[in-house]
């Protein structure tokens, strides 16, 4: 396994669901890559699920990783849903299909290779690479507001 790669991802959506788009930042021994994308029409929580598939996805061996997130849906999905979804034949606890379980599975998927440390940050809390997350997944969602713009749609 490689050395520790440190990993922020956030989300961002015009509406929910509207005009989305996701970012992630990943760091590894001084050197930094940023990658964002977006949407016409997803939810915010789809969109913390794709920045962290997309940053996972992107790494090309089996790494420790350290990701951070401002997302509890992502964060509490991964540490304390997910396994039990899986077993349940992705149903909650409630017998009710899982919400976004294409991105849950590739998300476990993406995750199964890595040794993955979860860490939630605080949004907006002055955390340097978490801001400029945050921004990268508005710069992605941009191209799909304007459409919208232009549209008219919603």
């Amino acid at each position: 396994m490689s050395g520790r790669v440190s990993i922020w991802t956030d989300g961002a959506c015009s509406g929910n669901p509207g005009p989305g788009g996701w970012g992630a930042i990943l760091r590894y021994d001084g050197h930094e890559r940023e990658m964002k994308g977006g949407e016409a029409l997803t939810t915010n929580n789809r969109m913390e699920l794709t920045a962290a598939i997309a940053a996972l996805e992107a790494l090309k061996r089996p790494c420790a990783v350290s990701l951070h997130t401002d997302s509890q849906y992502l964060r509490g999905g991964v540490t304390d849903w997910m396994e039990v979804w899986r077993r349940n034949g992705w149903r909650t606890t409630a017998k009710k299909p899982v919400k976004n379980e294409d991105l849950w599975r590739r998300l476990a998927a993406a995750a199964e290779r890595h040794d993955i440390c979860w860490v939630w940050v605080r949004g907006h809390s002055g955390d340097e690479r978490n801001e400029r997350a945050d921004k990268l997944a508005r710069e992605g969602m941009t191209p799909f507001l304007n459409r919208t713009a232009r549209t008219g749609a919603q």
